[in-house]
């Protein structure tokens, strides 16, 4: 068996006949093209251009009771979620409220091994503790219907925030705003639950001036979108037109050190330079540091970061989160290798199955969803990882690929096999569900048979899309300063990837597992250096090889003070 799979590379294929900007170099015009662009308005970026809140289904009854509470100093409970969309969502709604003179606000998010995800009674019965008046659900909520029922009957009205796709019953909320209702008709679908909160405190905002409550100066909600940039790019949502400009203004204040101390603190401990900050350094630097919090001890260290205004706090908070990532790398370095171990046995005994179930009764269900995504990777295969919950019950998180919708997979076992089943959620890319541990076999293989059934197995290649060739004379600084200021890239508006035929001249491993190439490409140009993380050390380096086809991102490296060109290359086909 092949360690990894080995994905086919094809090219995107841009819209015809589209015109844009004449002032657009014919690099982006193309890139633009490639994704979708058809008209030079999905271009724009200023904040103008964002789409009024009135669009949003419900965000009247949210913005009247919020304004009734704060008239009658009602304790307004922000609830969140214990992951960086739900942290940034949180900090961003007390913020906000605070800002507007609401003086008693609080927050309470759950803790993923106590209580679970969401509003549930448990949390209810925290929130009433805390004495809480009125509760205001961020970035969860929409399947909340005992918790909702619960806080009814204790008399806490419950404003729902959420981004999540509803079920078929809806909880009994006083307000509920999510751009996914089945009646919404808010254009933007893809809002995170960031973008959510950050529209229901501009209404609030603009409804408290028209009642005249503002004395002194408006609160600028502006100084606010650094957390919306960072719980958007962190949440993996498509970056639709809408949400580009909420995370390119973000990015910009951020850029231009305008942004929140804690921001400020995860940018440092991320050894990233705040003035070039790209919105990949907010998926893969601050968000996995924020997310450390929830996933192996308490959010609420990571809130408490966002909403410090003492530079002081916040890097020690940011020091302590660098290391809880850390160990969650370790952490899921172990499981990788042990769950890896079972793929070889696997594979000995027969090909691999289409769906890939793991469970270690020694793994960390805080780590397992990255643990899944991980291997979905390597072996381009839906995978759930499972680990113990405690009293007999596995917690699994699941990763799919394209074309197998994994919500959907998960609702057909549920009903071929009542029971098996504890619970499940989620939707067609990602997936939570809960079983009995001795039932994690039978899960197992007949999570794999339906997999098998299901999808087809042209889908298991994978493929890697290119926007094409670069010239030898593109391969330059300032190219790769125009692509990293074009965007922000993201999820469904992808970082360009290109393609070509290069000279392997030189091959070293550098920090072990990466795998640094000098390299010239064969029709023609100037050396330039590349470099490929994680590579297969079963395959890499090897001399003999000496002409491969890479698929790679232009980047900029700097390095003693000097700038020049690199390639990061996504992947390397060897040519005979």
């Amino acid at each position: 068996m092949s360690s990894r799979a080995i994905p086919e590379l094809k090219r995107r294929q841009p819209l015809a006949d589209v015109q844009l900007a004449a002032t657009l170099p014919p690099l982006l015009q193309q890139l633009y093209r490639q994704r979708g662009i058809d008209n030079a308005a999905q271009l724009e970026r200023g904040a103008n251009y964002l789409l009024p809140p009135t669009g949003l289904t419900g965000i009247e009854q949210a913005v009247a009771l919020l304004h009734q509470a704060m008239r009658d100093n009602l304790h307004i409970m922000v609830v969140g979620d214990f992951d960086a969309d739900g942290a940034t969502s949180t900090a961003l709604s007390v913020l906000a409220l605070k800002q507007f003179g609401a003086e008693q606000v609080s927050y309470l998010v759950p803790n993923r091994f106590e209580q679970g995800y969401g509003l549930s009674p448990e949390v209810v019965d925290l929130a009433h503790a805390r004495k809480a008046q009125l509760i205001f659900t961020v970035d969860n909520g929409i399947s909340s219907i005992a918790g909702v029922d619960y806080a009814t009957t204790l008399g806490i009205p419950v404003i729902i925030t959420d981004h999540h796709l509803p079920g078929e019953q809806l909880p009994a909320a006083a307000a509920m705003v999510n751009p996914n209702l089945h009646d919404a008709t808010f254009p933007s679908k893809h809002l995170a639950g960031v973008g959510v909160a950050f529209y229901v405190m501009l209404a609030l905002r603009a409804y408290l001036r028209e009642q005249g409550w503002f004395t002194g100066a408006v609160p600028n909600l502006a100084d606010l979108l650094d957390l919306v940039a960072l719980g958007t790019v962190a949440d993996v949502v498509p970056l639709d037109a809408n949400n580009r400009i909420l995370v390119w203004q973000g990015l910009q204040r951020i850029r231009a050190g305008k942004c929140r101390p804690g921001i400020r603190a995860l940018v440092e401990v991320s050894q990233r330079q705040a003035s070039r900050l790209a919105a990949s350094d907010l998926g893969f630097a601050l968000g996995p540091r924020l997310n450390a919090a929830g996933r192996l001890d308490d959010m609420s260290q990571g809130v408490e970061l966002l909403l410090t205004e003492n530079d002081a706090q916040a890097r020690m908070l940011a020091v302590e989160l660098d290391a809880l990532n850390q160990t969650r790398k370790e952490i899921e370095q172990g499981m990788q290798q042990e769950a890896l171990v079972i793929c070889e046995q696997l594979a000995q005994q027969q090909h691999l199955p289409s769906g890939l179930a793991f469970y270690h009764p020694e793994w960390h269900q805080g780590v397992v969803g990255i643990v899944a995504s991980r291997l979905k990777e390597r072996f381009h295969r839906p995978v759930i990882a499972f680990a113990p919950a405690g009293e007999g019950i596995l917690k699994g998180s699941g990763r799919s690929i394209a074309g197998l919708h994994l919500r959907d997979v998960l609702e057909r076992l549920d009903s071929q096999q009542p029971g098996l089943l504890l619970k499940f959620g989620g939707h067609a890319m990602a997936a939570g569900l809960s079983l009995s541990e001795q039932n994690f076999p039978l899960f197992r293989d007949s999570f794999a048979q339906l997999v098998n059934e299901w999808l087809d197995q042209d889908a298991l290649k994978g493929v890697l899309w290119s926007d094409g060739e670069l010239a030898a004379g593109q391969m330059t600084v300032e190219t790769a300063e125009m692509l990293r200021n074009a965007g922000p890239w993201g999820q469904m508006f992808p970082e360009p990837l290109f393609d070509g035929e290069f000279k392997l001249l030189q091959q070293r491993l550098v920090g072990q597992k990466h795998l640094k190439l000098l390299l010239e490409p064969v029709c023609g140009g100037p050396l330039i250096d590349g470099i490929a993380f994680n590579v297969d050390l079963q395959q890499w380096p090897d001399p003999s090889i000496q002409r491969a086809t890479l698929a790679y991102k232009l980047d900029v490296n700097e390095y003693r003070g000097q700038r020049s060109a690199q390639l990061l290359v996504e992947y390397l086909w060897p040519k005979a």
